[in-house]
This record gives C-alpha cells, sequence and structure tokens, in this order.
C-alpha cells in the first residue's frame, strides 16, 4: 500500500489502511456469525454443530461491500468531522448494519444487554433473524437506520429527503444494483435537480455494482464500464470508479476516492455559500466489487463469490453435510477473529480508535430518530381562515382553496425555521392551494425561462411529476426531525401503496421501542376525487386508497372525510399537529355548499361524528330512518334527498348522521377512535334502516360495522366502477349514489310507506330520465341540480 495525500494535506498511511482491512474483517466475521451462530461467538473452542443455528436466515452477498462502504466512510467522518448518515438500499444486508453499530458501541448503547464482549457477541448473533429476536434485514430495531429494507427502490428518496433544509448533513446512500432496477430508484437520481447546495445538505450516492441479484445479473452490472459512466453524466452526476476483487488495492483507490469526493463537495458548498447559483453537478461512486466478497468460492461445485449463490445464506447445510460444517468454520477462521477481539471479546483498542465517537457515528446520529430533533410547528389559528355562512348550504369556493390560505400561513409561520414543506406530484395549483405560493415558489434547480411561474432556487414546495419521488422525498424529510403535506390526485395516490405500507409498519414498530423517538405524522391531502372528474373520466376515478390505509394498525391510521371547508381547516390543523400517525384527507376543490359554521365545525370535528339536528326532525323520539354520509359529495345528495322525503313524507322521522373520521364506525376495541357499541346504537339505533352515502366502495363500511347489532339494517351506496366523462351530478347518478336513488332506497326500506309512496317512487324515477335526457342535449346538470339549495 502507498502513503496517500488527503486533501488537507495530511497521510494516509498504509499502516491505517491495514487497521481499516482489520476492522473490516471483523465486520464481516460479525455478519457471518449473525447467520450461523447461535453460541461460541469467537471460536474459543472447537466449532461444533451445537453452536450452529438450526434455522439459518440473512443475506451475505450484500453485506461485505457495504462493510467496506462503512468503514471508509467512519474514516472521513472521524477525520474531517463530518455529519453524516448511512443509508442501506439493499437494506436486506441486515447484518453489515448490525455488525458495524455494534462495532462502534452504539448497538450496546441502545441495548445494554448486548455487551461488549464475548457474552454480548452470543446475544447478538442468537438474536438475529431468530424468533423473538431482530429482522435479517435493516428494520427500525436497527440504530442508525431510517430507511425500512424490506422493499428496494427508495434509499435515494429518503436520502434527499433527509438533506432537504439540513445544510451541514451528508446522505452517504448506498444504492444496490439489483434496487436500481427499480422505477422509483431509476426516477430518483433526478433528484439533483431539486438539492439547493446552499441550504439543503448532501447526497453521496454509491452505487453498489456487485453484479447479481436473487437469481439474475442486474443491468448496470452488464454494461460498459463507459454505458454506466454515460448514463449518470447523463442523470447530471460525476461518477467516480472504484472497481476490483484484491482488498489491499481496493482500500486504496476507496480512501483516494474519498478524498476527491469529499473535496468536491466542500467546493461545491463553498461556491454556493460564496453566492454562486449554478445548479452543480454532484459527485458520486460506483462500487464494483464481487457478490459474496471474502465468502466462500465454491461450494457443492458452484461458484459462490461473484455469482448469485452468495445473495442469501451460501452454505446450506452445516449441520447436516460433513463438507459444508468444514467450509463453514474454514470461512469463519479466515477472518482470523483472534487477531480482532481481546481476551474479553471486545473489539480491539486500536480498532476502536477508527471508528467515530459520540454522535459522529452513525449509528447514534440524531438524524436518524428523527423525533429526537422534532420541533412543533408554529401553527395560525385555523378558525381565522374560516368561512362565515348566512344560511346551510351557502356556496363556497373550494374546500381545498380555503384551506390553501391556512396552509400558507403554516408555512410562512416556519419559513425560518425551515421545517415544514408541500410536496405534490405537479398538482398543488390543481389541487387549488394556489395561496401558498403567495409566499413561496417550488425549489427547482433546472434551467428557467420567462414562462415559468413560482420556480426558484430556493422553496417550500417541490414538485416532480413522480408520485413515488414526492412521497420518498416527504418520508425523508419526516424520518429525519421536520414536517410536511403531500398533495395528491386522489385516483393517483394508489401508485405509492406499498411505500405507505412501508413506513405506516416502520411507524408501528418505532411506537413499540422506548428509545425511538415519535416523528410528524405523514399527512395526505386527496383533492380531485372521484365525484368530480367531469373531464378526465373513468382513469381518474378511484377512491380505493382508504380501504388499503384501513388495513394497517388501527393505532397509526387516520381517515377524514370533511363535508366542508370548515371541517377540512379544523382537521387540517388537527393533523399537521399530530405524531406519528398517517392521516389521510379526503376534500374536494370545486365550489360546494357549506354546512357548518366554524365552532359548530370544530364541534363535530372533534367529536369524528355526529347527529345533524339541523337536518333532523326525530327530536324527542325514535327515527324512523337514518341517512348517514361521510364525504362531501355524499354530504350534499344525503341533504338533498333528506329534503325530499321531508317535504314529501312530513310525518316520516329523519336522523341525519354525518362522519368525518371514517374510524369513529369501527369498535373501540378494534380502534382507539372507534365507538362503543352503546355510542354507535345511540346514532344509528339498533333496528331502523339505515341509508349511508359513501365516498368510496361501499362494501368498506360493512366491513367496519359487521359486528354492529344494526349491521343487517345498513344499505350502503358509494363508489362502484361506474363513470365516465360526464356531468358532477351523472357520477353519482352512475353509481346510484345521487338523491333520487337514496330516496327510492329509503322508501323501499319503510312499510310504514308502502300504501303512500307510490308517487314520490315514479317522481324520483321521472327525475333520472329528465336528467338523463338533460345532459345528453345540454352537456350540464338540469337548473334544479345546479342550483339547488337546503330550505327544510
Amino acid at each position: 500500500m502507498d502513503t496517500i495525500k488527503t486533501w488537507d494535506g495530511s497521510d494516509i498511511t498504509p499502516e491505517l489502511l491495514q487497521k481499516m482491512d482489520a476492522y473490516w474483517r471483523a465486520a464481516n466475521y460479525m455478519a457471518v456469525g449473525q447467520i450461523y451462530l447461535k453460541d461460541n461467538p469467537l471460536l474459543r473452542k472447537p466449532l461444533s454443530k451445537d453452536d450452529i443455528k438450526s434455522l439459518r436466515l440473512g443475506h451475505w452477498g450484500t453485506t461485505p461491500g457495504q462493510n467496506f462502504i462503512y468503514v471508509h466512510l467512519n474514516r472521513v467522518i472521524k477525520k474531517y468531522d463530518l455529519d453524516m448518515v448511512y443509508v442501506s438500499g439493499p437494506g436486506h444486508g441486515g447484518p453489515a448494519l448490525v455488525g458495524n453499530t455494534y462495532l462502534e458501541g452504539t448497538y450496546s448503547e441502545t441495548y445494554p444487554e448486548i455487551t461488549q464482549d464475548e457474552s454480548g457477541l452470543k446475544k447478538l448473533f442468537k438474536r438475529f433473524s431468530f424468533p423473538g429476536g431482530i429482522p435479517s434485514h435493516v428494520s427500525p430495531e436497527c440504530p442508525g437506520s431510517f430507511h425500512e429494507g424490506g422493499e428496494l427502490g427508495y434509499s435515494l428518496s429518503h436520502s434527499f429527503g433527509a438533506a432537504f433544509d439540513n445544510p451541514d448533513l451528508i446522505v452517504a446512500c448506498v444504492v444496490g444494483d439489483g434496487e436500481a432496477e427499480t422505477g422509483p430508484l431509476a426516477t430518483a437520481w433526478h433528484s439533483n435537480k431539486f438539492l439547493n447546495p446552499k441550504n439543503d445538505g448532501v447526497v453521496l450516492p454509491i452505487l453498489h455494482l456487485n453484479g447479481y441479484k436473487i437469481a439474475n445479473p442486474t443491468v448496470l452490472a452488464r454494461i460498459s464500464h463507459e454505458e454506466v459512466e454515460n448514463l449518470f453524466l447523463g442523470y447530471g452526476w460525476k461518477p467516480y470508479f472504484v472497481e476490483g476483487n484484491e482488498p489491499t488495492i481496493m482500500h486504496q483507490k476507496m480512501a483516494e476516492t474519498m478524498e476527491i469526493v469529499l473535496a468536491e463537495i466542500k467546493a461545491i458548498k463553498q461556491k454556493a455559500a460564496d453566492g454562486d447559483t449554478t445548479r452543480p453537478i454532484w459527485p458520486m461512486i460506483v462500487l464494483r466489487s464481487p457478490k459474496g466478497w471474502t465468502g466462500p468460492k465454491f461450494v457443492d461445485g458452484l461458484p459462490i463469490e461473484n455469482s448469485f449463490h452468495a445473495h442469501q445464506v451460501p452454505i446450506a447445510d452445516p449441520i447436516g453435510n460433513p463438507e459444508h460444517f468444514v467450509l463453514l468454520e474454514n470461512w469463519l477462521k479466515s477472518y482470523h477473529p483472534e487477531e480482532l477481539f481481546d481476551e474479553k471479546g471486545t473489539l480491539n483498542q486500536d480498532l476502536q480508535d477508527l471508528a467515530p465517537t459520540g454522535t459522529r457515528r452513525m449509528g447514534s446520529n440524531p438524524h436518524t430518530n428523527g423525533g429526537l430533533l422534532l420541533k412543533d410547528l408554529f401553527m395560525p389559528d385555523f378558525k381565522e381562515y374560516g368561512l362565515q355562512l348566512s344560511h346551510r348550504g351557502q356556496t363556497g369556493p373550494g374546500d381545498t382553496l380555503v384551506t390553501g390560505t391556512f396552509v400558507r400561513d403554516v408555512v410562512k409561520e416556519n419559513m425560518e425555521k425551515r421545517n415544514f414543506r408541500i410536496f405534490g406530484p405537479d398538482e398543488t395549483l390543481s389541487n387549488k392551494l394556489n395561496a401558498v405560493f403567495e409566499v413561496t415558489n417550488r425549489q427547482w434547480e433546472g434551467d428557467t425561462l420567462n414562462t415559468d411561474e413560482f420556480l426558484a432556487k430556493e422553496g417550500r414546495v417541490i414538485e416532480m411529476l413522480s408520485e413515488h419521488q414526492c412521497e420518498g422525498w416527504l418520508e425523508g424529510y419526516l424520518l429525519t426531525g421536520r414536517h410536511g403535506l403531500f398533495n395528491c390526485y386522489e385516483a393517483f395516490i394508489h401508485i405509492i401503496d406499498s411505500m405507505f405500507n412501508q413506513h405506516a409498519k416502520w411507524l408501528k414498530v418505532t411506537n413499540e421501542l422506548p428509545w425511538r423517538r415519535k416523528l410528524a405524522s405523514l399527512n395526505i391531502l386527496l383533492a380531485s376525487h372521484v365525484w368530480r372528474q367531469d373531464h378526465n373520466g373513468f382513469t381518474h376515478q378511484d377512491p380505493g386508497f382508504i380501504d388499503h390505509v384501513v388495513n394497517k394498525k388501527a393505532s397509526i391510521v387516520r381517515v377524514y372525510l370533511p363535508p366542508d371547508a370548515n371541517c377540512l381547516l379544523s382537521v387540517m390543523d388537527h393533523c399537521l399537529r399530530s405524531k406519528h400517525y398517517v392521516n389521510v384527507m379526503v376534500a374536494g376543490k370545486h365550489p360546494s355548499p357549506q354546512w357548518l359554521n366554524m365552532d359548530e365545525a370544530i364541534l363535530h370535528c372533534t367529536k369524528g361524528i355526529g347527529i345533524w339536528d339541523w337536518a333532523s326532525n326525530d327530536q324527542g323520539g325514535t327515527p324512523d330512518l337514518v341517512m348517514a354520509c361521510a364525504g362531501d359529495v355524499p354530504t350534499l345528495e344525503t341533504l338533498a334527498a333528506v329534503s325530499i322525503l321531508r317535504k314529501n313524507c312530513p310525518d316520516l322521522k329523519i336522523r341525519v348522521v354525518n362522519v368525518v373520521d371514517l374510524m369513529k364506525l369501527q369498535p373501540h376495541t378494534e380502534h382507539p377512535h372507534g365507538l362503543t357499541d352503546a355510542d354507535f346504537d345511540a346514532l344509528f339505533t339498533k333496528d331502523k334502516p339505515v341509508i349511508f352515502a359513501f365516498h368510496a366502495y361501499p362494501w368498506l363500511i360493512h366491513r367496519m360495522t359487521y359486528k354492529r347489532a344494526n349491521h343487517n339494517n345498513f344499505h350502503v351506496r358509494g363508489y362502484k366502477e361506474e363513470g365516465t366523462i360526464t356531468t358532477a351530478f351523472d357520477m353519482t347518478v352512475l353509481n346510484e349514489m345521487d338523491r333520487f336513488h337514496l330516496v327510492l332506497d329509503a322508501l323501499d326500506r319503510l312499510p310504514m310507506l308502502e300504501q303512500t309512496a307510490d308517487y314520490l317512487k315514479q317522481e324520483m324515477k321521472d327525475q333520472l330520465i329528465l336528467h338523463k335526457n338533460y345532459i345528453d342535449e345540454n352537456g350540464i346538470d338540469m337548473p334544479d341540480i345546479k342550483d339547488w339549495k337546503w330550505d327544510v
């Protein structure tokens, strides 16, 4: 090894690189031990079959490369006092992060029972991928992690989210070459067009080309060096290559490259601080090393190192197969643990000294436990933004348009703190949050033209036409201790179904770890919803994300369907203040009727569900019929149906129940917001018909209420996959959730009206025919529909 000059003029000596190689061997040894051993962790006695786990689970192939990266990052962190975190894109390589956080001391500080000695090593090895232990991927249980390793594709998006508004932070993001084939990751390379070099941190991607996925070669590993280089140059990166398999040479190459890369990063940051607003070309590293590096070369005549066979557990049966047993023993001994750990089983002091200390250790960096850094938002008084009602049903300008003024001032009040951002896939204006652009712009580092609007080098709104990136950026932002809002078209939020899954699971697990601190909630505002897609048609009509959300753990998810602007303001305020939830809000953006003044809205939203006495006429008695609704358009159609029934059947006792918090419908034993049976029955009765107009798919209401006493009398109308380019009201007709169908349904459920309702039924059917003829001729809804007013 040669002496290497660092960018500050000091030396990296061969002796230092040899120690780093020993540290790397220790990390690799720990990885193999985690996968295979439950006892005899340092081979202080001859290996026996009793020392080996009966079931061996884990991923070896990516681990040695990640260990190699970690030790080189440790060096530069310590030398230059860097604020750096590590994101493991190939997060199934859990042994790397667990092992390295143990070696640096963080793991034992987090879990004191995992001591820094032979006893602690034994416990650590046994608990890995073992019942009652820890997962085999990079999970919330691992200190230093804020990126769930279960599903691939989001590491780079999370890394950029972490870097936004963290000017001193460097996020080292290891991107696996299998992960690089996913759509979200391939798109995430463009995130460099949104990173402000002055106000934001740095993302250092390290593309790990180890050649293989589970059973196939990876695309990027099988194209030429030149093609890989051109690909990333085209993305706007400056790639540096570290390639080979001989450890001595690779350590020297990696150390040299890290010095070059950090010097470039420092120069970019300095230029930005000096006022240079040119979008920089950030450096990245391409590490090409063998999959399963330093592992067995062959097992049962099959190649292991540098092949896909190294992906998981390369030696399959060391207990039952004598040849496998010898291979495992020789593999473990090849790292010479006796040279790395002292007589107590503690990592040798000269190797411990290679790691950073305190919160500079990547396992204990506070950004990886973002709740430690979380500060409450400065919140304006949402009541000041409410609509003043002169009468029920007064037309408002659009619920999200009204709420946009409140969100605008949330942005304004937190501008200096730089801890709140809005993310959306090119839909912030379309979703009528227009007011935010009165105080901020979209952050954009690309070229701009005179015809552009609201683009600037700095802004609190970030938009890219990729739901994956917007969600991933926001998740990374939240996970590192900030607040935000994601707005999206309702139909296309499904694109991030799986991302939501992973985040909800992260929240659920971290909720059970006392050392993890609570994060700001993931707040999702869905507008441009299913019932108001007049010109977009069938492709833009899908309210099923709600069903998907309700599947997750009740302690984590919340769904809100505010019926008007004042209710949306109340809900938005609550969600932005909340912690450790996923809050889904569904709201309209078009002019629509307003039902509650601000005081009423606050009371109603606080309860989450309630009887609207002003719309009901069953006071002092038992209702004959319950008309329930959840969502802005279902509320409108329900009230219109109630007005028809009350005018034509004045003796009929009707109760109107509106639902804002959908989780209220579940039993209190299943969701913390759920109603007791007694409270549910007090609203919906035990035996009266309930006609329920619902924003989404009808069967969700049945699923949430099937245990209730009156469930058999619930008749739910909602979206049932009928839609086209048509009028707003016709959408409700096509799905039989309109006022006329609701009236017909109610009449069919009321035997008392059997002899008197024939004419009203005929009138409802006539109105449906008149409606169809009118829109076919005029292309708009009938005046009686468009101009309908609540006047009961």
